[in-house]
């Protein structure tokens, strides 16, 4: 009698399988850092509003929550997405395992001494941020290599790899200041985490995706996805970041009402009537709808600056981009690439609309916090939203990256 052993392309270890596909690794590090890096702010929150101590951090809390939640947290899915999908546009080899596995190990090790820095040793903060910029050159340099070898035709690819490289350029800026360079390198890194990285790739990828998932199960869906609308997307964001940056927040108004508008004839020429079902392609366009949402808000911000001199939106804008519309693209969209790479029906389950569900709360009450006569107990509120609501979601997800796949297929 024989016993049959396991096929060599289907690992049965935990790492083995975590490692079988670019998408598990990364995926998992952004899943925990989304409850680790969100704990933290929230503790940061409670120490702050009600004056406890705290242990000595390596820059302000603020800029560590916009720099742990854009580079450790939404990057790595960012990443998990393209090391899998980048070669498949080009019709190119996929990217090895040594190279995703060493991605995966520095930016990994590399969140966590940042999150460390920000927890009591504040000296090792240059460490966790040069481990996270040699894991990001790695990937660049694993798929700037295809994008040369197709000579760069693919514009979803050029302009994803241009936000990377942006990204990259935060990183470094954060590197310089943790070295002993100006603070001001660590607002500039946070602003094009924003405006430079994160949105441009959203954006991109929706750009190709949506109106693809669209077709495939809308009878008599008309694709609209104009390269000039991803150009034009391109060139306002720089404005609006530039503008920012440089202390003409009452001038941002000019770049910010075309975004407004141009969003949202995007949203509605991929006709979001229409995608009534299935769940997960309704949630994919209601987290867009957020889109020209926030610029409706960051142009009213703007506005307020330039006719009044202040504004009372304080950080809503923002938070509507980054929790109405990265978090929420993010369940419905990582959950849609969990399922269909781990052999699950292509539907959304009740734990992933917990997740996407509470997200629309989560970022109403943070969006309304800053109307509050008392915000800090609406801050923290949201902080503890957002874990409640994700926490089912991430083990869940966990789970499904450590384990194989259920039809049996490699991957």
């Amino acid at each position: 009698m024989t016993t049959a052993t396991p096929s060599p392309s289907r690992p049965t270890d935990p790492l083995g399988i975590l490692l079988a596909a670019p998408h598990r690794a990364m995926f998992l590090i952004g899943a925990l850092a989304l409850l680790a890096n969100m704990t933290w702010w929230t503790w940061a929150l409670l120490a702050a509003w009600h004056g406890w101590p705290f242990a000595a951090q390596a820059m302000p809390s603020a800029w560590a929550h916009g720099f742990l939640m854009q580079y450790a947290t939404l990057s790595p899915f960012v990443f998990g997405f393209l090391l899998t999908v980048f070669p498949r546009w080009l019709n190119l080899a996929e990217v090895s395992k040594r190279t995703y596995a060493a991605v995966f190990g520095l930016i990994l090790g590399g969140g966590l001494v940042v999150l460390a820095a920000q927890s009591g040793a504040p000296s090792i903060l240059p460490f966790g941020l040069a481990a996270m910029l040699a894991g990001w050159l790695i990937a660049l340099l694993a798929l700037g290599r295809r994008l040369v070898q197709n000579r760069g035709r693919d514009v979803w690819a050029v302009s994803c790899f241009a936000a990377l490289l942006l990204g990259a350029f935060g990183i470094a800026l954060a590197l310089a200041f943790a070295c002993g360079a100006s603070p001001r390198l660590m607002q500039v890194a946070n602003g094009l985490g924003t405006f430079g990285l994160l949105l441009p790739v959203y954006f991109t990828v929706a750009h190709r995706m949506v109106p693809f998932f669209s077709n495939n199960v809308i009878p008599g869906y008309r694709v609209v996805r104009p390269a000039w609308s991803l150009v034009a997307l391109w060139v306002l964001l720089l404005a609006h970041l530039l503008l920012d940056l440089a202390g003409f927040a009452a001038w941002r108004w000019i770049a910010d009402l075309p975004l407004t508008g141009l969003l949202l004839w995007q949203w509605l020429a991929w006709q979001p009537w229409k995608a009534r079902r299935p769940g997960l392609l309704t949630v994919l366009y209601v987290a867009l709808a957020w889109l020209p949402l926030s610029f409706a808000l960051f142009s009213a911000d703007s506005l307020s600056l330039a006719w009044h001199g202040t504004s009372g939106w304080a950080r809503a804008p923002l938070h509507a981009l980054t929790i109405g519309f990265f978090a929420s693209m993010l369940v419905g969209m990582v959950t849609r690439v969990t399922h269909g790479h781990s052999g699950r029906p292509l539907a959304m389950g009740t734990i992933p609309w917990i997740a996407f569900l509470g997200m629309q709360l989560t970022a109403i009450v943070r969006v309304l916090a800053d109307a509050a006569r008392q915000p800090w107990p609406v801050y923290t509120a949201a902080a503890i939203l957002w874990l409640l609501v994700l926490a089912p979601w991430v083990v869940r997800s966990a789970w499904i990256y450590l384990t194989p796949r259920r039809d049996g297929k490699p991957g």
